[in-house]
């Protein structure tokens, strides 16, 4: 049957006009060899379809081979990197950002206009052009630079984008670019302190910058800090109001984690832009929170209430006569506007009395007031904190029997705003000492114990009382349970205490029954104001301004408002007095 399709001896046989009849049928006479037109373009077809489907059969096997198969060739790390390498980031150093991510320090890519001056064909006119794009630099400057005998000289760092493609529009042969980086604050001056600066080399030459120099330089994986920048907005306006009004000189504020002592806020007054140049003997470069050493004044009786107490040397109820100054050997003790009665400890906080504090300190002596302090970090710098400016504690030469009495109400003993938050911390939290870092970590470190955790409850209540019913009512925010302590000492002015220049700190924590933020505030020599009845004690400028960061930045620290605890307070104090 078949044979008719491939011999030429069974020809077909056309009547006429039957060669153009189409049969419609589908079968295999169709699909003849004979030199027929349409047969040929048949058999054609139906072999290309029949090559298509045999290759997406092979495709359709292959993608199933790869994709579904499970087994796959197992591929090494280096194979992998070398099939599959990024592109190298043009960035060398690290962004710096807050704990929720927001950037605060970051690198832009940049170019740096250098010359040979043995390629320039034309200084002159090539120094006229130069000075026609870069307006910020002389044409005298500029055409000294290309007359130079050297083949380098840097002509201008960090050039625009527009500028470079200027003076490449010049063609002037000698001079070529260099690919760099630009370090940039976008908060200006907000984190000026803290984060510090690099120098035109990209270098850390301050602050964090300076003391993370290599982690920001050797690795691209941002830096998350513990900051807030909300919150360290908030303070720094709050702290620069109360500065403005009270006419101070400057003035620092800390917020810190009571229970981990990370950093959430540090500001110094008065402060720079580190996008800009700045004479290093500028006031504004001074970090006051980490490196400004003073005589905190009152603010020791803090530690000196705790000493006592934590050393089993006096009770909540003993009493100790204020009636009259304190002599010693060397030194005569007074207290400022006293009660001149006999105080109990909670009463000798209240009013801050200076004599009722030193004899506790006499009491408890020079050993173990030393092994106390030194325990709350107040004797060494913090050489773990990651910002490069930090002072060390100033010690008495000779720690005698005055310098007990003396230091047990603030003077004799010079340390810094940071050294004074992170050992607050130790007292309210427990008593716990943590090391105050600005890094935020996924674990805190456990820290160590310096007391009991009676001794900081009894503490809690004590501080509580200084702001409901002493010199820290104005930061009795209704609500946020506020404790802390006042401090107002005389400065030193060329070997004396000067009675109307002053440093006025105020130590607090928010709230008393479970601490969760300490607050650091000082200010430097604020001045007396009519509505200050011409004080310029601590409960008159740096209370209010303490009072008023708390109320700001209470909410966005998402601090829940309990505004029952200050109507208890009350209903108990109507009941005691009907009581009497």
């Amino acid at each position: 049957m078949f044979g008719k399709y491939f011999s030429r001896k069974n020809e077909n046989f056309y009547l006429p006009g039957e060669e153009i009849k189409i049969d419609k049928s589908f079968s295999f006479m169709n699909y003849t060899c004979e030199r027929d037109p349409l047969a040929t373009c048949k058999n054609r077809v139906s072999f290309a379809i029949l090559m298509f489907a045999l290759v997406f059969m092979v495709l359709a096997g292959r993608l199933f081979d790869i994709c579904i198969s499970f087994d796959r060739p197992e591929i090494s790390v280096a194979e992998a990197d070398r099939f599959y390498a990024l592109p190298e980031n043009p960035i060398k150093r690290a962004d710096i950002v807050d704990r929720n991510g927001t950037i605060i320090a970051t690198s832009l890519p940049t170019v740096h206009l250098y010359a040979n001056p043995q390629k320039i064909i034309n200084p002159q006119k090539a120094a006229m052009e130069l000075a026609r794009i870069l307006p910020d630099i002389r044409y005298e400057d500029i055409l000294s630079k290309l007359n130079k005998r050297g083949s380098f000289v840097y002509i201008k760092r960090n050039l625009s984008p527009s500028q470079q493609y200027q003076i490449n529009a010049l063609g002037i042969p000698g001079l070529e670019f260099e690919d760099s980086e630009k370090r940039i604050y976008p908060h200006k001056n907000l984190f000026a302190h803290l984060i510090g600066t690099t120098n035109i080399d990209n270098v850390g030459i301050s602050g964090l910058e300076k003391k993370l120099d290599t982690r920001l330089r050797e690795s691209d994986i941002p830096l998350k800090l513990s900051i807030d920048a909300g919150v360290q907005d908030t303070i720094r306006q709050e702290l620069k109001a109360g500065i403005e009004k009270f006419h101070a000189l400057g003035g620092a504020a800390i917020l810190m984690d009571t229970n981990t002592a990370e950093v959430i806020a540090m500001v110094s007054l008065p402060d720079y832009d580190p996008n800009r140049p700045i004479k290093a003997s500028d006031r504004a470069t001074f970090n006051f929170a980490t490196k400004g050493l003073y005589e905190p004044g009152s603010v020791l009786k803090v530690f000196n209430a705790a000493l006592g107490l934590e050393k089993g040397h006096i009770r909540l109820t003993d009493r100790f006569d204020a009636t009259k100054p304190l002599k010693l050997r060397y030194n005569v003790i007074k207290d400022y506007r006293g009660e001149n009665r006999w105080l109990d400890l909670q009463e000798i906080l209240i009013y801050s009395s200076n004599i009722g504090s030193a004899q506790i300190a006499l009491q408890v002596g020079k050993q173990k007031q030393q092994e106390f302090l030194d325990g709350l970090g107040l004797f060494a710098p913090i050489d773990d904190f990651e910002v490069a400016e930090k002072a060390s504690p100033i010690l008495p030469r000779r720690w005698g029997e005055s310098s007990t009495a003396t230091i047990a109400y603030g003077y004799g003993l010079s340390v810094t705003p940071l050294h004074l938050a992170t050992a607050f911390s130790a007292v309210v939290n427990g008593g716990i000492y943590h090391t105050p870092s600005v890094i935020l970590h996924d674990k805190a470190n456990e820290g160590r114990r310096v007391m009991s955790l009676k001794t900081s409850k009894e503490m809690r209540n004590l501080l509580r009382g200084v702001v409901v019913e002493g010199s820290g009512k104005r930061a009795n925010v209704l609500g946020y349970e506020v404790a802390g302590k006042t401090g107002t000492a005389n400065k030193l002015v060329n070997g004396r205490y000067v009675n109307k220049k002053v440093m006025t700190s105020f130590l607090g924590t928010f709230p008393a029954s479970n601490p969760q933020y300490t607050l650091m505030l000082m200010m430097d020599e604020p001045q007396p104001l009519k509505e200050t009845w011409g004080f310029v004690t601590s409960g008159w400028n740096t209370v209010p301004t303490a009072g008023n960061i708390i109320r700001a930045i209470a909410p966005q620290l998402n601090v829940k408002a309990n505004y029952d605890l200050d109507e208890m307070r009350r209903k108990r104090i109507i009941e005691a007095v009907y009581e009497r």
